[in-house]
Formats: structure tokens, sequence, C-alpha cells
């Protein structure tokens, strides 16, 4: 491998590497009102400012949670998951980036889906043999917008700095996740109004995955 300035890419799964149909605001409806019926969440939550990882991370803080509760609540977020999953498709151009990528840096991913899920839908879709280290929730303490996902991959390629790598993903918590790692983030067609809102502002903004190349270069150079 070139000493390069980028030697490692994490990428997001949903709607960065694989078309996803996962309906989260029906997952967040659903926890919601798992939740309110335990009396973990205030009366008046403003769904609004949580995604459905946050709203379980509010839920875990009050440290109520039987672990039959917790698993209630995974099994909420893995049948939205299956459902969602089912007949999953790259993004356009992902296929082509990938085989471009492979061999030249360590290429990764973290999902706050559950592992199996994850590595299931890429060898669905014949690309899991690219990918050195893919990263599920079962894999971390807190999920994205928490670093712990990126923390495990800096932890398990120490001889990459954390300026070694880049992170790819559509979300403000991909972002979030990777800023608070000390890890470069690129959007993959985001919404920047919400990831500025949230304190994200991505080193840049691709409309297509295919661009990641062009990036890459910039940042080697």
């Amino acid at each position: 491998m070139k000493n390069l300035a980028v030697r490692g890419i994490i990428f997001d799964m949903d709607n960065t590497l694989l078309r996803s149909k996962i309906d989260f605001q029906a997952m967040k409806n659903e926890l919601s009102r798992y939740f309110s019926s335990l009396g973990l969440l205030p009366e008046h939550v403003l769904l609004e400012k949580y995604t459905a990882s946050t709203l379980m991370e509010e839920a875990n803080r009050t440290n109520r949670m039987t672990d039959q509760q917790k698993a209630e609540m995974w099994e909420i977020c893995k049948r939205h998951e299956q459902i969602g999953m089912k007949g999953a498709m790259l993004e356009p151009g992902v296929a082509e980036l990938l085989e471009t990528l492979y061999g030249k840096y360590v290429l990764t991913v973290v999902t706050n889906n559950s592992l199996d899920a994850a590595e299931s839908a890429l060898r669905e879709n014949g690309v899991a043999s690219y990918f050195d280290c893919v990263v599920g929730r079962e894999l971390m303490k807190s999920l994205k917008p928490s670093p712990d996902g990126v923390h495990y991959i800096l932890n398990r390629y120490p001889h990459i700095s954390a300026s070694g790598w880049i992170a790819v993903g559509d979300s403000w918590i991909d972002g979030k996740a990777a800023a608070e790692a000390g890890v470069k983030f690129i959007s993959y067609r985001g919404d920047l109004q919400k990831m500025n809102k949230n304190g994200v502002y991505p080193m840049a903004n691709l409309d297509a995955i295919g661009d990641l190349l062009q990036a890459i270069k910039e940042f080697s150079s």
C-alpha cells in the first residue's frame, strides 16, 4: 500500500452503500410508543429532535430498563430492519467504486444495524468480500452518533491514525460519530442543513458515490 494521506475508509451502510427501504420513522414511532408505555420518556417528548438511535440512548440513560425490555427494544429494530433490507440493492456506482478501491485502502463498514443483517445484505449484493471489517451494533457500546463504532475501527487498525481515515455517510449521525473520533467526514447526498444544525460540517458532499475517488485524491495530495 502506498503511503497515502488517506489509508482507510469507513462507510455507513443504509443509503450509502445500499439503497435501504428501512422505514426509520416508523421504527422511531414504535420505539417511542414502547418507551412511553414503560414510562421511560418525558410526557411531551419532541420526536423530531430524535433519531431511532438517539431515542434508544435516551431510554437507556434512565437505567431502568430490564434485560427483557432491552430485548424487546432490539426486536422492534430487527423487525423493521428485516422488512426494509429485504431485496435492498446497491446504491448506483457502489460496485464499481469498491472494485477500484479494493486493495488500495482498508475498507470498513460501521452501521447501527445488526451485524447479521449487514453482512447478509452485503453478501446478497456480492460485495461482502471487499470489506476488511464490518461493525454492527453488537460490537458497539453505543450507537451512532456515538463515536464508539468508529473507535472500534481505529483500535482494530492501530497502524493507521485517525487522520488516515475518512468516513462516508448520508446522515448527520454518521458525521457526528466520525468527528468525535477525529476522522474526516464526507457526506453522500446528505441533508446539509440538518447536518449543520447538528454541528456536522462535511469536507465534501457527493451527489454520486463514484465522486469519492476524486475527493480521496484531493485529501491525499
